[in-house]
């Protein structure tokens, strides 16, 4: 599990490095560039981690093949994400440039709008190498080759971070573009992630003889209907998680400047540390997947609960530093005083789920090999915007807690779906497992 968990972790940590290096260089140029940046991320991570949730389906379907030694379907597996990544590539777009257009009515500051607009427009292009990379590395990952996936992803970060500053200062005789050579060192960067991983595919398939090119690569809607069966709620799951700590962040804002700089450096912190089990729950839906497409139902169960213990032992630690060195985690990143007092606060509150937050990330995952992606769906729903949302909005704005009472309610929210997860997955894992048809 570590061998593999260990790779996709350093890729998931490089996903966010790479976020921070934009904002860190773009920052140089004041903080409308730094509300630019922020803006267009935020409105295009929408968009992309939804279609690449739709992608998700491959790690049951690629995993439960490959397990089954069947490597025919591991390649019209891949063929179908990247049909599904060309069809919904389109309305995508066409939802990202109608955002574009709309950006004038967003009540967004005289400063930040012309720059917000197109940087956005240049961002908007790397659509589809990012779905085209998600799709290679479900795929690779779901047959164990992580290797590659890390490094594009580091190597990507070193492309990123030095385009990043030759063509926002414009060094070597280049003009300088400012957060436009931003976006552009982004897109540079993810379509060499693409390229990288489809070498890797097209390398290992020429050593192997895996017989890639021998499949049909005709369109097929019965071999996409599974992917999307299994894609959708995945998808709908991450874009609810990642749409409720997007609205604690702008209740945080009508609490007060020091609370919203608070509960960023705090959410940065906690969103770190879940890189973790992210990356453990990735590992774990390929071995359980394995397991079952050769149909060894102890050994799916022995791969999940060792996912699981591993999520549960890293985020008890998280927890514990959290507790114990609350100061000079947020000196990292603030002095300010106010500031400092409410993110001690809101970590000794970060620290009471993190052990939760571990295992339903981890449950996730392990569900996910399964080729359950429903009830993941379902539960963040259910505890995220049903119970935490409310509960956090109660305790923040009328029982006065402030922010501090929006991260108890997104604690009660992670406690009920990690306590569901885990307890579907003990259900589930006593009774005979089954693989996910591919039509």
């Amino acid at each position: 599990m570590l061998a593999l968990a260990g790779p996709v972790v350093l890729a998931e940590i490089g996903w966010m490095v790479m976020g921070f290096v934009d904002t860190a260089i773009v920052g140089r140029l004041g903080p409308e560039a730094i509300g630019a940046v922020g803006i267009g991320t935020a409105i295009f991570g929408t968009l992309a981690i939804f279609g690449m949730g739709l992608l998700l389906g491959l790690d049951t379907l690629v995993s439960q093949a490959y397990g089954a030694r069947n490597l025919g379907s591991c390649h019209r597996a891949l063929i179908d994400g990247l049909y599904l990544s060309a069809i919904v590539a389109l309305p995508l777009l066409l939802v990202a440039w109608a955002a574009n257009w709309s950006l004038e009515y967003w009540g967004l500051p005289p400063a930040v709008l012309p720059l917000a607009g197109p940087y956005f427009s240049i961002l908007t292009w790397s659509l589809l190498p990012l779905l085209l990379y998600a799709a290679f590395r479900r795929y690779l990952q779901a047959m164990g080759l992580v290797a590659a996936v890390t490094f594009a992803l580091i190597s990507a970060n070193v492309i990123n971070a030095c385009a990043n500053w030759v063509l926002v200062f414009g060094h070597f005789g280049l003009p300088a573009l400012g957060t436009n050579g931003s976006a552009l060192a982004t897109l540079a960067s993810r379509i060499y992630m693409a390229l990288v991983l489809l070498v890797a595919i097209l390398v290992h398939n020429h050593r192997g003889r895996l017989g890639l090119f021998a499949v049909s690569w005709r369109f097929a809607g019965r071999g996409i209907a599974p992917l999307f069966r299994l894609g959708l709620p995945a998808a709908a799951q991450v874009t609810l998680e990642m749409g409720v700590f997007s609205a604690v962040t702008a209740l945080a804002g009508r609490v007060g400047e020091a609370s919203l700089a608070a509960h960023q450096i705090v959410l940065t912190l906690a969103g770190l540390t879940f890189m973790v089990p992210l990356g453990v729950g990735s590992a774990a839906a390929v071995r359980v997947g394995h397991a079952v497409g050769r149909r060894d139902d102890r050994a799916a169960r022995r791969a999940g609960w060792t996912a699981l213990v591993l999520g549960f032992g890293f985020m008890s630690c998280a927890a514990a530093a959290f507790l114990l060195f609350p100061v000079p985690l947020v000196h990292l990143f603030t002095a300010s005083p106010p500031v400092v007092a409410l993110g001690i606060s809101l970590l000794t509150v970060a620290a009471m789920f993190q052990v939760f937050d571990g295992v339903q990330g981890v449950a996730t995952g392990v569900l996910r090999g399964l080729g359950d992606t429903r009830t993941p769906m379902v539960t963040n729903l259910v505890g995220h915007w049903l119970l935490g949302l409310p509960v956090g909005y109660s305790l923040c704005f009328l029982a006065g807690w402030g922010v501090v009472g929006l991260w108890v309610g997104l604690s009660t929210g992670l406690i009920v779906i990690a306590l569901r997860l885990l307890t579907v997955w003990a259900r589930r894992s006593h009774r005979p497992l089954t693989v996910v048809p591919r039509a």
